[in-house]
């Protein structure tokens, strides 16, 4: 089911239905008398992937998941000396691991954006432990061991630091966690389009986590500038983005996980 997931998900996105459009549109075109039939598809992929690829749709799909959680500039407003947070559990978001570059280079830039937030909001917290969690995904060292050595170089002590390491998906990141802080109160740190379908996920196992979103992708503003109605590579990531989670939290809540 992982494979499947990792596999066919990206298959419906954007970029690679519509290069199937186009690729099937101009096969007709080429090779066979199906001349209307080659134009709707090259019509249609064309049309697809310049729509996607502006920053004003982009904004459309991504904002609401991005503003469902508020950033947590300080932790004083959700501790007390009397309910201390112990915990700040990040999720990581890939990386590839290269011993022969730097951490912070083999960590992807979600990841690293992640666990920079992390480490922010576990320096306000004297005394708690950093929980960094993924697995080995299609290669031989857990993201979260670059983690606790990115997390290390960074002045993290070591005995500060959790890893878990089994995880493979978002799923297994709150099954993994829950044995580790119980129902006790938590920061929970991802992205904030990722933020809706993680806490979901937590609280569905009987977590309490607070949401500690980061790595924003959409304007914090409602207004249009010139760039929102240019195509562009960057707005069509974004696109993804949020295809990726509405799709997660689409079949979360079918399997009853949410």
């Amino acid at each position: 089911m992982f494979l499947f997931k990792k596999i066919v998900g990206p298959l419906l996105f954007p970029m690679p239905f519509a290069s199937f459009l186009l690729i099937l549109g101009l096969i007709l075109l080429w090779f066979t008398r199906k001349q209307k039939a080659g134009k709707l598809f090259v019509s249609a992929g064309t049309l697809l992937l310049l729509s996607m690829s502006l920053g004003m749709f982009a904004s459309w799909t991504l904002v609401p998941l991005e503003r469902r959680y508020q950033p947590l500039l300080t932790t004083a407003t959700v501790t007390t000396p009397e309910s201390p947070i112990k915990w700040v559990v990040v999720l990581g978001g890939g990386g590839s691991y290269s011993p022969q570059l730097p951490g912070t280079s083999q960590l992807s830039a979600t990841s690293l954006v992640r666990l920079s937030e992390g480490i922010r909001l576990h320096r306000q917290l004297p005394g708690s432990k950093l929980i960094l969690s993924e697995g080995a995904i299609f290669q031989p060292v857990p993201v979260a061991d670059v983690m606790g050595n990115v997390a290390q170089e960074l002045g993290v002590a070591s005995d500060a630091i959790v890893l878990e390491r089994q995880s493979q998906d978002t799923e297994g990141q709150a099954a993994s966690v829950l044995p580790m802080v119980g129902t006790e109160r938590f920061i929970l740190v991802t992205s904030a389009s990722h933020m809706p379908r993680a806490m979901a996920l937590f609280r569905k196992l009987g977590m309490n986590p607070i949401a500690g979103p980061t790595d924003f992708r959409s304007k914090r503003s409602d207004t249009l500038v010139p760039s929102t109605f240019y195509p562009s590579a960057g707005e069509l990531r974004k696109v993804e983005l949020a295809m990726h989670e509405y799709m997660g939290l689409a079949w979360a809540k079918l399997r009853g996980r949410i």
